[in-house]
């Protein structure tokens, strides 16, 4: 999570056109702190009832865990890119998803 925080600007476009939704197993509360304490500047939201890991595939081996994945979905809903698991310590990994987000979101039109 810190590299997504750390590369937010880069790979996400500050949240131009693009939504980064983190999601856990974890309760709301935790997450929030955990949200708040290291400055995290997406969302998150709760899985505790694993409904959205199962429908993903993302369950662990262990009950109640999930697995590290990451899912593009682009603007007409279908999954651009998919990532199972996500080789967070891979700096590939990024260049991969930063190539999927460029083919999937607008261009910025707006002059600077």
């Amino acid at each position: 999570m810190n590299a997504y925080r750390d590369q937010y600007a880069q790979l996400f476009k500050d949240g131009h056109n693009i939504v980064l939704i983190a999601i856990s197993a974890d309760p709301d509360t935790a997450l929030f702190t955990w949200a708040r304490d290291a400055q995290y500047p997406f969302l998150f939201a709760q899985d505790t009832g694993l409904a959205v890991g199962k429908a993903y595939g993302a369950l662990a081996k262990y009950p109640g865990l999930t697995n590290r994945n990451l899912f593009v979905v682009g603007p007409d809903g279908r999954i651009a890119y998919r990532a199972t698991p996500f080789r967070e310590i891979d700096p590939t990994a990024y260049t991969e998803l930063a190539t999927t987000l460029a083919k999937v979101t607008p261009a910025d039109t707006t002059a600077h």
